[in-house]
């Protein structure tokens, strides 16, 4: 029975840090779009 709540720790544990990454790296990629443009003039804006 330990062991089984051990795995189960474990496995609750693993998704919790695997979501936690998922968030950081789907934050992070919005910020490279925001920021990748910064100082660019939009194509709608050049002549």
């Amino acid at each position: 029975m330990k062991k089984f709540v051990l795995i189960a720790v474990g496995a609750a544990a693993g998704w919790i840090v695997w979501s936690r990454v998922q968030q950081e790296r789907a934050e992070r990629e919005l910020w490279a779009e925001v920021t990748d443009s910064f100082g660019e003039t939009p194509e709608s804006y050049r002549v």
